[in-house]
């Protein structure tokens, strides 16, 4: 069908097909002049894809994202570019993988004698992070593409990369101070836990300017320290006789109760319709049932689904129609061109992830990637060095290739997710052709870019 727009005589029939066709994508048709939506980027920190109400856990209570799951496209195949928060919160950022924009761990490996994390610890560190923020911020951030399309952007939460204003967001709350720096990301680590406010009134700013705004919300939650208010914390010890593990499910509870607060507010301001609400999480979280704020094996910093797998939602009523998606495979990777595509921004950049609004773009994809790195960066130059995993993921099967200058066993770990999704019985010697073709998909993914 071609529709001449010098003529004016364009039949109901072509007007109709566009719009189904435009549906079949997943999404209704926009107009050219239609405005710009609101961003809500929420990003949950520390949090297995397991423990959501409506992802089926039996004793964690989420009633708010469980709303938001039913008003959203939800895929509960989601996946995070990198098991560890550092890189993952960059790669949401940047559109980019790790071993693309380099940062590949939470902080750079260098000589130091005394208490890790400590105050003299953290200035010690600030010459080398500066090398390596250095290299980080040659990179274009989804913050300056919205800055010159008229967004007003608002940081809070989880902010490795120094300070909002080096992230180029129009305000925030972590400054970056390298002698007071909390490393996670200093005064912004208080939102949620200590109140909304610098939210709302950002909101409010943005309204009464009459511009799109981006919220990037990653509270300190359910993170490390769990110390959750003592109602909620009663509340889950009667479910489990382990307290680490009651403090941990009464974290993603309290993390619902601020998400709920966030949304309610966008709706009470009547932005619902003119707002994307993105959610995913940074990496996974097993709590160890001995052992308070640790995480147990086979979940963070680890390849495996426990480490790297979230539910991802998105939200624009009017826009997106609501649907849950248990087969398709989305990533971390995907949200920078997903929001450019929204906000009817044309870039040229070849940004690795799919716009998934578009249908075509997010089910034709036939492979998912994500990558493991030691805890610290060995070398900031070359930061691949410290590379532990490539995974490659075409459900039902996925391949984790290991490094072997940095882990130790078995180079190959295959499994089929469908008949396997505890990953324990490894087919890479029994499935040698599924093993190859994936193999041979993550070099084709390494060497890409």
């Amino acid at each position: 069908m071609i529709i001449n727009f010098n003529s004016t005589r364009i039949s109901c029939i072509d007007i109709l097909c566009v719009i189904l066709f435009l549906s079949h994508l997943g999404c209704k048709p926009q107009q050219p002049d239609v405005s710009p939506p609101n961003i809500l980027l929420i990003i949950s920190d520390d949090q297995s894809w397991t423990d959501y109400g409506f992802m089926g856990h039996d004793y964690i209570q989420t009633p708010r994202l469980d709303q938001l799951a039913r008003e959203s496209l939800l895929f509960t195949r989601g996946y995070a570019t990198a098991p560890l928060c550092s890189p993952s919160l960059a790669s949401i950022i940047t559109g980019l993988y790790a071993y693309q924009h380099g940062i590949t761990g939470n902080d750079p490996a260098f000589q130091y004698e005394g208490q890790r994390y400590s105050k003299d610890w953290r200035i010690a560190r600030q010459s080398h992070f500066d090398r390596l923020k250095q290299n980080f911020y040659q990179n274009k951030l989804l913050t300056e593409y919205l800055s010159e399309a008229g967004y007003q952007s608002l940081q809070t939460g989880k902010w490795w990369l120094g300070s909002w204003e080096e992230g180029h967001f129009d305000s925030g709350m972590t400054h970056g101070d390298p002698a007071n720096e909390g490393r996670h990301g200093d005064d912004g680590l208080t939102i949620g836990r200590d109140g909304m406010t610098s939210i709302y009134d950002f909101i409010d700013e943005s309204k009464d300017d009459k511009k799109p705004f981006f919220v990037w919300y990653a509270p300190f939650l359910p993170h490390t320290p769990h110390d959750p208010p003592d109602s909620l914390l009663q509340k889950y010890l009667a479910f489990t006789d382990s307290e680490p593990i009651a403090r941990y499910w009464a974290m993603c509870e309290w993390f619902d109760q601020t998400c709920g607060d966030l949304i309610n507010y966008i709706d009470a301001q009547e932005l619902s319709e003119e707002t994307l609400i993105i959610f995913t999480a940074d990496n996974g979280w097993i709590q160890k049932a001995d052992a308070k704020n640790r995480y147990d094996e086979r979940s963070k910093r680890s390849p495996y689904e426990m480490g790297i797998r979230t539910p991802f939602m998105l939200r624009w009523p009017g826009t997106i129609v609501p649907k849950r998606d248990t087969l398709t495979q989305v990533s971390n990777i995907d949200i920078v061109p997903t929001i450019l595509s929204a906000s009817n921004i044309n870039t040229e950049a070849p940004f690795p992830g799919v716009d998934l609004l578009a249908r075509n773009h997010r089910e034709t994809r036939e492979v998912v990637f994500s990558e493991a790195y030691e805890h610290d960066i060995s070398d900031i130059e070359v930061p691949t060095r410290s590379l532990q995993y490539k995974i490659a993921l075409a459900y039902p099967w996925k391949l984790i290739m290991a490094d072997t200058n940095n882990i130790k066993g078995a180079k190959f770990e295959l499994y089929n997710l469908q008949n396997d999704p505890d990953e324990l019985d490894n087919l890479s010697d029994l499935q040698i052709e599924k093993r190859d073709i994936l193999l041979e998909k993550i070099d084709q993914w390494w060497n890409r870019y």
